[in-house]
């Protein structure tokens, strides 16, 4: 791995970890509003959290 394949993940890793961290935050501030809707709130911050990662995959690809 070369020079700008480090920077290549460095910026396409910080980008989708802030991602996933608003995301879980927010999916926990919003089942402490309202509990009952836990189910629905973890379903759709789960594919969130997906949808950030593969952006980091897709850092890591295009660094080798």
């Amino acid at each position: 791995m070369t020079f700008t394949g480090g920077i290549i993940i460095a910026i396409g890793g910080f980008g989708p970890a802030l991602g996933i961290g608003l995301i879980g935050a927010k999916a926990v501030e919003a089942i402490g509003r309202n509990p009952e809707a836990s189910g629905k709130i973890m379903i759709n911050m789960l594919i969130a959290m997906a949808f950030a990662e593969s952006i980091a995959i897709y850092a890591l690809i295009l660094a080798f």
